[in-house]
């Protein structure tokens, strides 16, 4: 066998191992997105974000309305109510 002969059979050894290591590759990532479709399907994975964000309004929204609730009956009672129409009184009364 001459070198010609031997460079042309290392490099066609050598293509072919990069080819079948992309193979795997490839091979190997649709494996894994398969699995992670299935898993997803059947509940198995969490979803990240998703549905979090709805949660997160609900909660909110249910946060904001109990303090509103709350700051609603401390400005309606008449303790609070007294100081603030006094509060406004002095300043639409005040001399310019």
């Amino acid at each position: 066998m001459n070198g010609t002969d031997a460079r042309a059979e290392g490099t066609a050894s050598t293509g072919t191992r990069l080819a079948d290591t992309a193979c795997t590759r490839t091979m190997s990532r649709t494996r894994e997105l398969f699995t992670r479709a299935r898993d997803r399907m059947s509940g198995r994975l969490p979803r990240g974000d998703a549905g979090m964000t709805t949660s997160e309004y609900a909660m909110g929204t249910i946060a904001a309305c109990a303090f509103a609730a709350a700051l609603y009956q401390v400005i309606t009672s008449d303790t609070v109510s007294t100081a603030l129409e006094s509060i406004i009184g002095k300043a639409l009364n005040a001399q310019f």
